[in-house]
């Protein structure tokens, strides 16, 4: 017997987010478990409540399917990173940013000159987790011979290793924010210049008056010695490797659609694999399909290498698809109309949208304790909004990542956040407050909007 379908009461819409929170914090606190099969029970229950209003089967399937449909791009253009980051490493690529980006530290400017590496590491490689585990843990070394205090040090890689991760193209959490807002990558990347430019600028003013002041010539850099011995020995270094990301920023300047762009970077990593490193057809088809294993007998470097390729990507798309089929019950049952009905009232102009999107996404690293989760639902909650007030898509996303993404390692029960704890070894309260940029961000974004700066509306030829 069928049920007439209406809309959903507001304890019926927040029912499935509460039940996810739930879930997901229990199974990553308590039981300390991916969030993958957590996502797929809070998606049951979003069903069953689905079915409850007066969905069919049919109708909630439909809603699961479309949701991820939108996003089969985005994961594509996630596989062709993995690929891309594979033939970037076996080329010697990400070794000779990292061999070159050791070579610019400076005692008396480590803090900003840390923050920069970091990022450099980030850009690279598109990972924070990557830069925070390898080249973040030599700096803490090395700060803590300048005297400086090892959450202030912390708070700079943070800063720096997410000032990448959010702007990278090979980026996990900047692909899935740009799907959830349904935009072009790299239109996503341009507007969030925007914000993210002026924030990276303060913060490395206030590190560089910080480092100034604790700034010290007695200290040894043996360490980055060592990794810079390590990586020349492993592999040819060569500035003519920069062919790489520059093509990455050509195709960027040029539009040319992501996945494209990004097979023929991959391609151009593949040839210079051959050309640098000795690599032969096996070895380059290998790294595309499981990404690069490290073997250089130094931890740090190993771990920062082993990364890449399609099989490496599988646990994030996995969980976008996941985390997809939850958003897309939520808006098919018209959870989300239900809620934003409510919000609607609060929301008169584009700084209260763009403060109440910020907010939700951090509500959302500190509840769900997922920095794609934190993207993606605020990003399908909240869209409709931005194109009824004629805004972009590009707009969002970056609202998206000025909030959800820098603050996913502020929280010690996110999975971010523990990470880089465990990693730095200081606590996730003790770095919070010296992590200008995660700080500075979100308050940039919601001044600018309240402002009317760098509002991108439909029609706007930039971002």
């Amino acid at each position: 017997m069928s049920k007439e379908k209406r809309m959903p009461k507001l304890w019926e819409a927040l029912f499935p987010m509460f039940a996810m929170a739930v879930i997901v914090v229990y199974s990553m606190l308590v039981l300390e478990i991916d969030p993958h099969i957590p996502i797929v029970l809070s998606t049951i229950v979003a069903a069953l409540m689905a079915w409850k209003v007066g969905l069919t089967w049919t109708e909630i399937n439909d809603g699961m399917i479309t949701s991820v449909f939108r996003a089969i791009e985005a994961l594509m253009i996630v596989m062709c990173v993995g690929m891309l980051i594979g033939s970037w490493v076996l080329s010697g690529i990400v070794p000779a940013m990292i061999y070159y980006g050791l070579e610019i530290i400076s005692p008396k400017l480590f803090l900003p000159t840390g923050c920069i590496l970091c990022a450099i590491v980030s850009v690279a490689t598109g990972s924070a987790w990557t830069s925070g585990g390898t080249v973040g843990v030599a700096l803490m070394g090395i700060g803590a011979g300048l005297g400086i205090r090892p959450e202030i040090t912390a708070g700079m890689v943070i800063s720096g290793a997410y000032f990448g991760d959010k702007i990278s193209p090979l980026s996990d959490s900047t692909n899935v924010a740009a799907a959830a807002a349904e935009t072009n990558l790299y239109e996503h990347v341009r507007s969030m210049l925007y914000t993210t430019a002026p924030s990276m600028i303060i913060a490395l003013i206030i590190y560089t008056i910080i480092g100034l002041n604790h700034s010290s010539d007695n200290y040894s850099l043996s360490l980055i010695d060592e990794m810079r011995g390590v990586l020349a020995q492993n592999f040819t270094i060569t500035p003519v490797l920069f062919i790489g990301p520059l093509f990455v920023l050509l195709s960027a300047w040029k539009k040319i659609p992501a996945i494209p762009s990004l097979l023929m970077a991959s391609g151009v990593g593949c040839a210079l694999a051959f050309i640098y490193q000795g690599a032969n057809l096996v070895d380059v088809l290998n790294v595309l399909l499981d990404g690069y294993t490290g073997d250089t007998g130094m931890e740090l470097i190993d771990r920062l290498l082993t990364r890449g390729g399609v099989n490496g990507m599988m646990w994030t798309i996995s969980l976008i698809i996941f985390a997809l089929c939850f958003g897309g019950i939520l808006e098919k049952a018209r959870f989300t109309d239900a809620i934003l009905i409510r919000v609607m009232k609060y929301v008169h102009s584009v700084g209260s949208l763009v403060l109440t999107t910020i907010v939700t996404g951090i509500l959302c690293d500190f509840v769900l304790t997922d920095q794609y989760l934190a993207n993606i639902i605020p990003g399908r909650m909240y869209y409709k909004l931005y194109d009824e007030m004629g805004l972009k898509r590009s707009y969002l996303s970056r609202t998206l990542e000025d909030g959800g993404s820098l603050w996913s390692p502020m929280f010690p029960w996110n999975g971010c956040g523990a990470y880089q704890a465990a990693t730095l070894g200081v606590a996730t309260f003790s770095y919070l407050p010296f992590a200008f940029l995660n700080l500075l961000n979100p308050i940039v974004a919601i001044i600018m909007a309240y402002a009317g700066i760098f509002i991108f509306r439909k029609g706007d030829k930039r971002p």
